[in-house]
């Protein structure tokens, strides 16, 4: 997701260690390309491995791409050929934040911030994708995958069961289809992970690239203001009796029909124009 035209906000500072404004990083990279921020999974050598130090930089990050006004989506990935292993094992019980940033939260606290999201998450799933990153992916708005991809919650095979990481696949994932992968600590193919709505599209890795940028770019051509207020309705109606959504809806359109991005965007269609948003 970066280019030769893509303003780089966080560069190497040393081995695996990465700064973002005034952020110090150890596990994750963070780069703007106009106004979509990709944030890169960084612990190559454990294939991405995701530790309380990578879970706790993430949230930094995705909470510093929403405060961001010329920031309009979000783009999460893997460094090298993975997305990623899953937990990292090597992490449980170690002074996870005495070389990176003061707690901020852990791996619930984490999905729930991607689930909540009022900025598109896209999760550019460039390879296998096993427990943690499996829940990473079903907790983006959206996922692209390549077709090598692998998904699978393998935590049963060492004594363990995906307790969070099965909140966010239930969302997707049919009953008996999601007790069959985590009780039998399954790996599937994009195609299997596609027709079960875990990711949107499969393409070949040479196309992943174009597929990912396409999308973002489309995201962020839409209005800020509706794309924040709809992403937030949207969490908020889900598991709300329909007695009870519909209208607490109705009030979030009478929200949305005031704002400035609104007027302009109905005045543009009558207009025959392209809209031009305030993000107001």
């Amino acid at each position: 997701m970066t280019s030769e035209k893509s303003v780089q906000i966080a560069a190497p500072m040393a081995e695996n260690r990465f700064a973002s404004n005034s952020r110090r990083y150890e596990k994750i990279r963070v780069e703007r390309s106009g106004p979509v921020e990709t944030i890169t999974l960084c612990n190559r050598a454990r294939r991405n491995a995701i530790g309380s130090m990578m879970v706790n930089e993430l949230l930094y990050a995705v909470d510093d791409a929403l405060a961001a006004d010329d920031v309009r989506v979000i783009v999460l990935t893997g460094d090298g050929d993975a997305f990623c292993s899953g937990g990292d094992f090597s992490d449980i019980g170690g002074d996870a934040y005495s070389l990176s940033l003061p707690f901020r939260g852990d791996y619930a606290d984490l999905l729930l911030a991607l689930v909540r999201s009022e900025k598109p998450v896209i999760a550019r799933v460039n390879g296998h994708a096993m427990g943690g990153g499996l829940g990473l992916v079903a907790a983006s708005t959206f996922a692209i995958g390549t077709r090598e991809a692998l998904f699978g919650t393998p935590e049963i095979h060492v004594g363990l069961f995906p307790m969070m990481i099965m909140a966010v696949l239930a969302r997707i994932v049919p009953r008996r289809r999601l007790l069959q992968m985590i009780v039998l600590g399954e790996k599937i193919s994009a195609e299997e992970a596609h027709r079960l709505g875990i990711v949107g599209h499969v393409v070949v890795h040479e196309e992943l690239d174009a597929h990912v940028e396409r999308l973002a770019q489309d995201l962020a051509a839409k209005s800020p203001t509706a794309m924040r207020l709809g992403l937030r309705a949207f969490a908020d109606q889900d598991g709300v009796k329909l007695r009870e959504a519909l209208p607490m809806l109705r009030g979030r359109l009478v929200d949305c029909l005031g704002t400035d991005d609104a007027r302009e965007g109905m005045t543009a269609f009558l207009e025959k124009r392209v809209p031009v948003w305030s993000g107001k």
